[in-house]
């Protein structure tokens, strides 16, 4: 079979879901942080979400499949991923679905509403609830392609998007293998500020002051103030964690001209709703399997082990990996993503 008409087969059987919706600008071609593997297939495609955003994202398929399409009743195990926050599928998310591809899945990397080439108006915001149910929404998707084994999914989450990955697996049991790497719990930092800075209630009252004073001056301007990405140029005093993002979003190594942490970054009031809405308040009730992995060095460690703490069974695993910080997980540089580790969690625990 050739790879257009392998890439054509794709698509069919892959229901798009896009009647009545608005047609989205997708990039044809590969303007991703990493090179094409030649051992997968790569397609666009579409879904919408239960609030009517699509969704768009970039499959992956291993290109071995096309060798057993003779016998069409042969499924794939699949896995939707998304993350960092306020990154684009064409970086880290990307890099994932595709290694994850290369190693017998279908994947697909897909770009939160809001953001990206996704559709959500206005651009730039975020929401607890909204972008739980994105990943979700890939759970449709990929569980209704014929391609896909339905008993067969899983997610993994990246950054902020781990936390919202484990937030998706308390509600939706058909996610039977969640992975969160170098997560971030997007609640807790609203709430608490970086390791415990702001944690109090006066902390917490300036920053409502300031959201609502914004909200304001945007409904009179008409238009949403940018909060700016990630801080460029670096102060002399910046964090060491600040500067490893810098290192990867500003520079040629990240940088994503749709990426809001390589630009504008979110908007001012983009996150408000984080301060109020607990992420994995219902972490503790999740039956299927859980793989937590953090960087010994990550700043963001105590954010992975605090959703770990909440977990319960046996088929849930804190993996630390030694020397590595929380940029470390976002590409193959210092080559520790756990590829081969996550792969196995998936094939065990998708039996």
């Amino acid at each position: 079979m050739t790879v257009l008409a392998l890439a054509a087969m794709m698509l069919l059987g892959c229901k798009q879901n896009t009647d009545n919706m608005t047609t989205l600008k997708l990039t044809q071609e590969w303007d991703k942080k990493f090179p094409k593997s030649e051992l997968v297939n790569h397609s666009k495609v579409t879904f919408h979400n239960r609030y009517g955003i699509e969704l768009a994202a970039d499959m992956y398929v291993p290109r071995s499949f096309a060798d057993a399409q003779d016998d069409n009743t042969r499924r794939l195990p699949a896995i939707a991923v998304s993350g960092p926050f306020g990154a684009v599928k064409e970086q880290s998310s990307g890099l994932y679905a595709q290694h994850m591809a290369e190693l017998g899945f279908l994947t697909i990397a897909f770009d939160p509403s809001f953001t990206g080439e996704s559709g959500g108006e206005p651009r730039r915001m975020a929401s607890p609830d909204i972008n739980t149910e994105d990943f979700c929404a890939a759970v449709d998707f990929l569980s209704t392609c014929d391609l896909v084994d339905p008993e067969r999914v899983g997610i993994i989450g990246i950054c902020g998007f781990g936390g919202m990955a484990i937030n998706a697996a308390a509600i939706d049991p058909r996610i039977k293998v969640t992975v969160a790497a170098t997560m971030y719990d997007m609640s807790r930092v609203a709430r608490e500020g970086y390791f415990g800075s702001t944690d109090n209630e006066e902390a917490r009252h300036a920053q409502r002051v300031a959201w609502s004073s914004q909200r304001t001056e945007d409904y009179k301007s008409g238009t949403y103030k940018r909060a700016g990405g990630v801080i460029d140029p670096l102060p002399d005093d910046a964090p060491w964690f600040v500067k490893d993002y810098h290192a990867y979003y500003k520079c040629p190594r990240g940088y994503h001209e749709r990426s809001g942490n390589s630009t504008d970054g979110w908007n001012v009031t983009g996150t408000i709703s984080f301060l109020n809405q607990p992420l994995l308040d219902m972490a503790g009730e999740i039956r299927n399997t859980v793989l937590i992995v953090h960087g010994e060095k990550a700043h963001s460690r105590y954010f992975g082990e605090g959703a770990f703490a909440k977990l319960k069974g046996d088929n849930k695993e804190l993996y630390i990996i030694p020397g590595a910080s929380h940029i470390d997980l976002y590409d193959d540089e210092a080559g520790v993503i756990p590829y081969e580790k996550m792969a196995y969690f998936f094939n065990e625990y998708m039996k």
